[in-house]
């Protein structure tokens, strides 16, 4: 296959998108699972924070990524724009999660309405458990439509054996 600019878009974009259903699926299984314990100090930190050891993970992810830069570079072209893919969800990631979500970095504004909002209520929605079990919403830049969290949330309340 002939490297090319449709190519290389192709790849980046495909991975943007598929690393949301990768996150979520790390987030949901491992970071509420057995890394519950570098994960944790996101649920107890407030806004504002700087660093909390849940950072470790993108970390990591950052890491994949140069990681895929250097072999798509050395062995294979596509996983170097594999690695850019990874690094554009990263800074969505960053920019949405970390400074207006939970407003890492002083962000002197709050949606009220429309995607933006409904990601934070989502968010919100997901911190309401401040313990490994039991939280909805897993997803970082998608949220479902937040009535329908809601009402997860009130039903793992009225049956907390149903997980």
């Amino acid at each position: 296959m002939i490297e090319s600019s449709l190519h290389r878009l192709a790849i980046v974009v495909a991975t943007a998108v598929a690393m949301e259903a990768v996150a979520t699926l790390v987030h949901r299984h491992w970071m509420h699972g057995p890394g519950w314990g570098w994960h944790q100090s996101h649920h107890d930190s407030g806004p504002g924070v700087r660093w909390e050891r849940n950072d470790l993970f993108a970390l990591c992810f950052a890491a994949l990524a140069v990681a895929l830069f250097f072999i798509g570079d050395a062995f294979w072209w596509p996983l170097y724009w594999v690695g850019v893919g990874m690094t554009v969800y990263g800074l969505a990631y960053a920019l949405l999660h970390d400074m207006l979500i939970h407003q890492r970095l002083p962000v002197a504004w709050t949606p009220r309405t429309g995607y933006l909002a409904r990601l934070r209520q989502a968010h919100r929605l997901h911190h309401a458990v401040r313990v490994r079990e039991g939280a909805v919403s897993f997803g970082f830049l998608y949220a479902p439509p937040v009535q329908r969290i809601a009402e997860r949330l009130r039903s793992r309340d009225r049956h907390p054996t149903a997980r």
